[in-house]
């Protein structure tokens, strides 16, 4: 649900990177975050436990075009990968306006891959959203490891509808803001419509 901000002339869009643990959400961030403009981003948070490297978020706003006259302000958030903080999950879905589903590419994680999409339709629903009505990009993460599943195979698996799918190495950058701007574009084009 995008926040306007009507003193600021600003609307505040929501992202959240959702996948299975170490599955590269926060390295897209990090990435981001460290290519960015600095004069067009927030600081960057992040809380780690002894168990999950990120337990809350990493936040960051990036400012990217206008419509209707307001600019847009994205948010962009990590959720814990691991199952045991669900409820964590749970709350940074809230107020969603894209998600992008981080999946690992390596044959060993494709059940958590499974799992985790299962999670994430779920969680949604629990906050009032339909997954297929939601702006949303899947990215097929760690493709430059030796053990990777074929895309073909990962795609049947995890594709929900027609949603875009990028190829990426998280730590090099490669598809890190090209999923980005897959989601941007979809949240844009859901504002000009007036969803």
């Amino acid at each position: 649900m995008t926040f306007i901000n009507y003193a600021a002339r600003e609307i505040n869009c929501k992202i959240v990177y959702y996948g299975p643990g170490l599955c590269g959400k926060t390295t897209n961030l990090q990435y981001i975050y460290d290519k960015s403009n600095p004069n067009a981003k927030g600081r960057l948070i992040s809380l780690a436990t002894e168990t999950d490297r990120t337990l809350f978020f990493d936040f960051l706003p990036l400012d990217l075009g206008t419509v209707r006259g307001f600019k847009t302000r994205f948010h962009l958030y990590t959720v814990p990968g691991q199952v045991f903080y669900d409820a964590s999950r749970k709350l940074i879905l809230k107020g969603v306006d894209g998600v992008i589903f981080v999946a690992d590419s390596q044959e060993d994680r494709r059940e958590a891959n499974i799992e985790s999409i299962q999670n994430l339709d779920l969680n949604l629903k629990g906050q009032g959203f339909d997954l297929m009505k939601l702006p949303y990009v899947l990215q097929l993460n760690k493709r430059d490891l030796p053990n990777v599943a074929p895309v073909h195979t990962l795609v049947d698996e995890l594709r929900r509808k027609d949603e875009p799918v990028v190829e990426a190495v998280a730590p090099r950058g490669v598809g890190v803001f090209e999923t980005l701007k897959s989601v941007v574009k979809l949240i844009l084009v859901e504002l000009r419509r007036g969803g």
